[in-house]
């Protein structure tokens, strides 16, 4: 039954979705800066990869946040995204995976999604992991996670590097059935991220009677953040950082 050098549930830990998002564009060096003024205790992310193949943080595939809401980030190699300029980004251009982790991984705890969706080949899948899991290294008190929704993304990262801490990301129409199969068939796997809105008290007791890390997603709304500590996860990611952290301490 036991993960990665889990810890017993304790104080919920609250991380950054995409940085402080509300504050600055997201997954930008900005949006990270200004979460790090909060307590918080880890910055969530997430990896794509350009038409060259380096893994950068965007969350979706089209580039309408950069402005161009007809093109892809598969349509550009990072030469050509580092000139996209968002000016609601501060005139920062789309960060490296390679520079988010030079500079953010001595600051706090890190989750890494890696966006590997079905548009995508999995050879580029397969690259994308690699990539993400190498310029991560040598991790041994594994203050970073990976997270996929692409359940064969982290069976493949498990046989590449069977150290590192992989957590599955749910959709909301999956359920407690799932779980239970899961924690047969993909035991290696640290734990599971929820969608706040599906998750109940059972699955919270079933995962951490598993010992596997509880994170749940996106906790906005005084009732979700509310509704997260009670259930005692180990992990609230929030766009509001602050209001998650005010609640979680008062």
């Amino acid at each position: 039954m036991s993960g990665h050098n889990y810890a017993p549930p304790g104080k919920c830990r609250v991380f950054a979705h995409r940085g402080a998002n509300r504050e600055a564009m997201e997954n930008t060096r900005n949006a990270f800066d200004k979460a790090l003024r909060y307590a918080i205790d880890g910055i969530e992310t997430d990896v794509q990869l350009s038409r060259d193949e380096v893994a950068v943080l965007w969350h979706d595939r089209f580039l309408n946040k950069a402005g161009l809401n007809d093109k892809k980030i598969d349509d550009f190699d990072y030469p050509q995204l580092q000139t996209l300029i968002n000016p609601d980004s501060e005139n920062e251009g789309i960060m490296t995976l390679r520079d988010f982790l030079m500079t953010y991984r001595q600051c706090c705890h890190l989750l890494i999604e890696v966006k590997n969706r079905d548009w995508e080949p999995f050879t580029r899948h397969q690259t994308k992991m690699r990539q993400t899991l190498d310029l991560i290294g040598n991790d041994p008190d594994q203050t970073i996670l990976v997270s996929s929704f692409n359940l064969a993304s982290l069976e493949y990262a498990h046989c590449y590097r069977v150290e590192v801490p992989l957590i599955y990301n749910f959709e909301p129409d999956q359920t407690i059935a799932d779980v239970r199969r899961l924690l047969i068939t993909h035991a290696f796997l640290h734990g599971f991220c929820l969608p706040i809105s599906s998750t109940d008290q059972a699955i919270v007791n079933l995962l951490h009677d598993y010992r596997k890390c509880v994170g749940v997603y996106t906790c906005n709304s005084d009732t979700e953040i509310t509704k997260a500590l009670q259930l005692g996860v180990d992990i609230l990611i929030s766009d509001l950082p602050d209001k998650a952290l005010l609640l979680r301490d008062q």
